[in-house]
């Protein structure tokens, strides 16, 4: 049921496959497409080099070749601090076709504060089992919306993964603005009760592998396991059956 999977890694950033294998087993899986996704130039260990884009681009065009199915080149863009900044910029946009972001710990923050507050209060949080402050939610979801506002992001990516914010809040920004809302098969990124109240705010979403090998494209076992407790709007999943998402960048490099 699954058509594209818009959430995959290569070696350009720390998967362990090239965007022709990640192509190839998309094809075996059945898929019509993928976007090869990895992670944005302000991550720290694993990101992406902006020289590298262009040679991105051509491998897609190649993989495509080879494959006969569609291969985007998007980037896994990180959001940066508490004004939603992202790290893929207007210069990059003539190079990437569709724009995934999400927020990731081991990434350059623009302040001390983001630093204390994404980072090390998010890790503590997380690590102790300790009850969040309304404080730390309010900042979180403040990033998120800032991001989902401010930037033109068709998926976000994992939403809540690691970080502690309000699911509906989010998922009401993203159903204003045109934002996908990721249901990741990689990780358990919101509870049943949480799933339930994103439901509710009538978002739409996709379902990706975010996969970090070749052959866990296309991956759906995560999804289905949820899916038993959860019962997730197939109408709204746009990328089952025949549905595909309209997607904002998309849009917006129309009228560039």
């Amino acid at each position: 049921m699954l058509n594209f999977d818009y959430h995959t890694h290569t070696t350009y950033s720390h998967g362990t496959g090239s965007i022709l294998d990640n192509a190839l087993a998309a094809k075996k899986a059945g898929l019509k497409g993928i976007a090869i996704s990895d992670h944005g130039f302000s991550h720290l260990m694993f990101s992406i080099k902006r020289r590298n884009l262009n040679k991105m681009l051509e491998e897609c065009r190649e993989a495509e070749r080879i494959t006969g199915i569609t291969v985007k080149l998007g980037i896994e863009s990180n959001i940066i601090g508490e004004e939603g900044v992202c790290d893929v910029k207007p210069k990059d946009y003539d190079k990437i076709e569709i724009f995934l972001a999400g927020m990731h710990r081991a990434i350059w923050y623009p302040t001390k504060q983001d630093f204390e507050r994404v980072l090390i209060e998010n890790i503590v949080t997380d690590v102790t089992k300790i009850m969040p402050s309304k404080q730390l939610i309010e900042y979180n979801t403040k990033i998120y919306c800032n991001a989902i506002k401010n930037n033109p992001i068709d998926i976000l990516t994992h939403p809540l993964y690691g970080v502690f914010a309000d699911p509906v809040t989010v998922a009401q920004c993203c159903a204003d603005y045109g934002t996908y809302f990721e249901i990741n098969t990689k990780k358990l990124h919101l509870t049943a009760e949480e799933w339930q109240k994103v439901i509710d705010t009538k978002v739409n979403f996709v379902v990706d592998s975010d996969a970090h090998s070749p052959d866990r494209v296309g991956d759906l076992k995560l999804f289905l396991s949820q899916d038993e407790v959860v019962h997730f709007p197939r109408e709204r999943i746009f990328n089952f059956d025949d549905r595909q998402p309209t997607l904002r960048y998309t849009e917006l490099k129309k009228h560039m």
